[in-house]
């Protein structure tokens, strides 16, 4: 079943898709001319409205708020705007200037009926007769229930229209922000389920690699010395604090570092064929999405095999996308069992299979997912798409 987080990226997405071909339509009819006010009139709102919308997406803050005002402003072809947030001016744009001490005042009774207020002229009045600023429409700023600012929209008379257009562009300010809370609440799970996965693979294998070590130690002290490095090295990697997506190129140097320590251990009964193409190797991936992947297929395929297992570890350029399996010709597992990994609903040892099916779907959507094939007796592959660009997708 698709979760809120895949719901409302998909929402997102198609938000911002319908956006960009309105604003194409718009483009291609601008270069034959447009032909009415109206139509110019609706380019000039769309196209304040995609720069002001990026802007928001960071939430409302006096940098984000002071560059999007000058934005709706224009929107509204008001003469004056300002954007109060958390019991401060965060922004003001347009003439008088010389208001902007009252402009928290102005926006209190909104805030406290939790609903648009119109601000009487003798509130605002400053003597000057020339000053446009003269009344104003306080629309409050409600996100997830809460009262986090107000926009006021200043004018020399208030109509009906002005106090429509106001709410409409006060509503799309509210989506924006709610946006970012959303993209600050996925940061927070995918920062929870990074922390919960490297718990989960840690005690994997910190014990079976130092228990190789120290065989080693005596017999081969050399091997011993490379093998701890390595464990030092993966033990780094995997307990970074920075960053939530790595390159393929990162991911593939940790997997061959766990796999130096899993041979130790099992000697010529482990195997390994590294297929990849070298030009997905930039290709930006979640942060720890291999290493579970890989451990599953030593672990539960070829731990319970009695003889020798190969495991097959594929990256390839598929257009568009980067195709990545792992694949394993050991035991099998049950594919119920798999079902309930994938859904986080297995009980005793998972191996964080469902994490990285998670963390995947709520990066790069439902169809991005893990595909497991298996059964018992016949091995197992598991297999990824990844989008091989994706906006706000960047290693660190």
């Amino acid at each position: 079943m698709p979760t809120m987080t895949s719901v409302i990226t998909v929402v997102s997405v198609t938000l911002v898709i319908a956006g960009a071909a309105a604003a194409l339509f718009w483009l291609v009819r601008g270069r034959r001319g447009f032909g009415t006010p109206v139509e110019r009139a609706a380019f000039a709102a769309l196209h304040e409205a995609s720069l002001a919308a990026p802007l928001l997406r960071d939430g409302l803050n006096p940098d984000s708020a002071r560059k999007a005002a000058r934005h709706l402003r224009a929107l509204l072809a008001a003469p004056a705007l300002a954007v109060v947030g958390d019991g401060e001016l965060l922004a003001w744009d347009g003439v008088g200037r010389h208001h902007t001490a009252q402009a928290v005042a102005h926006t209190r009774d909104a805030i406290d009926a939790g609903r648009p207020w119109l601000v009487p002229g003798d509130t605002i009045d400053c003597g000057d007769l020339e000053c446009p600023v003269r009344t104003a429409v306080v629309v409050p700023l409600v996100v997830d229930g809460l009262v986090v600012g107000a926009l006021t929209v200043y004018a020399r008379q208030v109509s009906a229209g002005l106090v429509r257009a106001a709410g409409e562009v006060a509503h799309w300010v509210i989506a924006q922000l709610e946006l970012a809370e959303l993209d600050r609440s996925r940061t927070r799970m995918m920062e929870a389920e990074l922390r919960a996965l490297r718990a989960q693979i840690s005690p994997h294998f910190v014990y079976n690699s130092l228990t190789a070590i120290a065989s080693f130690v005596r017999t081969d002290p050399a091997q011993a010395r490379e093998l701890l490095l390595e464990f030092a090295e993966l033990t780094r990697y995997s307990l970074r604090k920075h960053g939530e997506f790595s390159t393929l190129a990162e991911e593939l140097r940790s997997v061959d570092r766990y796999l130096r320590l899993e041979r130790a251990r099992f000697g010529a009964r482990l195997q390994v064929d590294l297929l990849i193409a070298p030009e997905v190797l930039p290709v930006a991936v979640p942060f720890l999405c291999l290493q579970p992947l890989v451990e599953n297929a030593v672990r539960h395929g070829l731990g319970p095999k009695a003889a020798p297992g190969l495991i097959t570890i594929r990256a390839e350029d598929a257009g568009a996308e980067c195709r990545i399996s792992v694949e394993d010709d050991g035991v099998g597992m049950d594919p119920e069992e798999v079902r309930l990994q994938l859904a986080g609903e297995a009980k005793g040892d998972s191996l964080g299979l469902g994490n990285v099916d998670e963390r995947l779907r709520a990066v790069f959507g439902d169809e991005y997912g893990l595909v497991v094939e298996t059964a018992p007796g016949a091995g197992t592959r598991i297999s990824v798409r990844v989008p091989k660009y994706r906006n706000g997708v960047h290693a660190s």
